[in-house]
């Protein structure tokens, strides 16, 4: 056990499985060569059944063509897409030419794609040309042009994009490079290597790009797997986006650390959840709580054979104990349930399959192997006893190594001896369990996305109308929390609530919107003229409460 006082700190004794020295694309090969034919992935929408063999095959097709495309070593390539087999080729071929990928959200609007490509400096994209209604053939032209720095674009899927190959056209450029080239290429990849950046909002300014190595990855998934008791016959049905942690780590490495297969959808639907496990007789899946309230509650589910679903992975937002009990006593699955932020590769703890039920379902379970956690007092920065509240800090391999070109940031977030703060207060109890009790930044989590509210504050005063505004989380039966905004319009402006969601969603990607908008004068304060988000957010739970009476 790693806790020796009575003091919140959990030290890595060095006990479990070892780290591994291992990059992603080395990682395949092996899974390839003991698993062959063996399924890997499996996207019925789009057609494909990869064993472990056909997918090393596709990757170092897909690498080869890559650097005849010209990416380089070190080249940062953003990929812009919902989930799709490409997506994974993508990940696993990037990683075996040494570039960094950087995963986007399709989507963000424009401006909000304008800042990641041009913050994280990408030298190419592949890109879909479409998304939910929203042209991003256009809006990527218009950013192109605007970007010298993005020399190359491709296109996934359907659609067009000028000056833009298809995906199937830089993978046929692999016929310019030999396997030579590419293994001298991937010989050279090293674990300590940016693998990707994933970008995350702080409380305040723009989003960063937290950076994440072939070490820290590779072994956080196989860490996770192996706590989780995975085998190499599962298989992991799961919706969960491949530009999160939770998909193209916990889902992608997950599966590979075991040589399990990974069924995938390209977006949620609980109705097509259910198919995909009933259909492949799928034994775990990663969600988030809304997701299986929408499966409990689908018209379906009673008269599915779901018999083969062994483990529920959840994590993404406060697990409610009695949402596992239904799914416990409906369908029969173990719970398995993660604390974990993208800054940490992602999975800090996780409940053991040994634990008593009620620990599984009331705790986010021990810190993996490898990771050390302390609860400090967030003004002396001293551990508190165990049982008390504070911020919970995390040191190890599976920290970021930074975000990306913002040193200061950085510097805020990781401290001298490595902790890094996670702005999340919680508890440590005596058995070196977790659980967290709230967040010291005012991050609000709606269906399993992290939404900051200050990102939603900067936008709502870019328009002409509004003077200021306040965002808050309310509590959420379906989504876990909703966006409320508290808007002051200025003076003699005509302004109303569905002008506020308009503009919202003209610029902001969905996610972020404001289900709630309300038109206040003035907002409460403290005697030194700090907002009291407190009393908004009680005054924002009432609001809604009414409204639902």
């Amino acid at each position: 056990m790693g806790l020796s006082s009575n003091l919140s700190v959990w030290e890595a004794d060095g006990s479990g499985p070892a780290l591994r020295e291992i990059t992603l694309g080395d990682a395949l090969d092996e899974q390839a060569a003991a698993r062959g034919e063996a399924p890997a992935l499996i996207f019925d929408e789009f057609g494909v059944h990869w064993s472990w063999a056909e997918m090393k095959a596709r990757a170092d097709r897909l690498a080869r063509g890559l650097m005849a495309w010209g990416v380089a070593a070190g080249d940062r390539v953003a990929v812009l897409s919902p989930n799709a087999p490409e997506w994974v080729l993508l990940e696993y071929a990037l990683a075996k030419v040494g570039a960094t990928l950087v995963t986007v959200n399709p989507a963000l609007r424009e401006s909000e794609l304008d800042y990641v490509l041009r913050q994280s400096r990408s030298s190419a994209l592949f890109t879909v040309c479409g998304y939910r209604n929203y042209d991003l053939a256009a809006a990527i032209t218009a950013i192109r042009s605007r970007l010298p720095g993005l020399s190359r674009v491709a296109r996934m899927g359907e659609g067009d994009l000028p000056d833009a190959p298809a995906f199937a056209e830089v993978e046929a450029m692999a016929d310019k490079v030999n396997a030579e080239a590419l293994a001298e290429r991937q010989a050279g990849v090293k674990p300590g290597d940016i693998v990707q950046i994933q970008y995350t909002s702080g409380t305040t300014g723009n989003p960063k790009g937290a950076m994440l190595t072939h070490r820290s990855t590779v072994n956080n998934g196989r860490l996770m797997a192996l706590r989780a008791g995975f085998r190499p016959e599962d298989r992991l049905v799961s919706a969960m986006p491949f530009f999160h942690t939770a998909g193209c780590v916990c889902n992608v490495m997950g599966m590979l650390a075991v040589g399990g297969c990974h069924v995938g959808l390209s977006a949620f639907d609980a109705e097509k959840m259910l198919e995909q496990i009933e259909k492949h007789r799928g034994t775990v899946t990663n969600s988030v709580p809304t997701m299986l309230i929408r499966m409990l509650e689908e018209p379906s589910m009673p008269d599915r054979d779901l018999s083969s679903w062994r483990i529920c992975f959840v994590g993404g937002t406060d697990i409610p104990p009695s949402l596992m009990r239904r799914m416990k006593e409906q369908v029969g699955t173990d719970p398995m349930i993660i604390m974990g932020m993208t800054e940490c590769s992602p999975i800090i703890t996780q409940t053991e399959p040994s634990d008593d039920f009620e620990t599984q379902i009331a705790t986010a379970g021990t810190p993996l192997p490898h990771t050390e956690i302390k609860v400090v007092d967030p003004e002396t920065r001293d551990p508190v006893p165990l049982g008390e509240s504070g911020e919970l800090m995390i040191r190890g391999y599976l920290t970021t190594a930074g975000y990306f070109d913002m040193p200061e940031k950085t510097a805020e977030t990781l401290d001298a001896e490595g902790w890094l703060k996670s702005g999340d207060l919680a508890v440590l109890d005596e058995g070196g369990y977790l659980r967290i009790v709230g967040r010291i930044k005012d991050m609000l989590i709606r269906g399993g996305e992290n939404v900051y509210p200050a990102e939603i504050e900067a936008f709502l005063m870019t328009h002409p109308d509004i003077s200021d505004a306040q965002v808050v989380g309310v509590p959420d039966p379906q989504m876990g929390e909703e966006i409320f905004a508290f808007v002051i319009p200025r003076p003699g402006a005509t302004l109303d609530p569905q002008i506020v969601r308009d503009f919202c969603r003209e610029g902001l990607a969905r996610h972020k919107l404001p289900k709630y908008v309300e038109l206040t004068d003035a907002f409460p304060q403290t005697a030194n003229g700090k907002i009291r988000k407190v009393e908004l957010r009680e005054t924002a739970a009432k609001r809604v409460a009414e409204s639902a009476a």
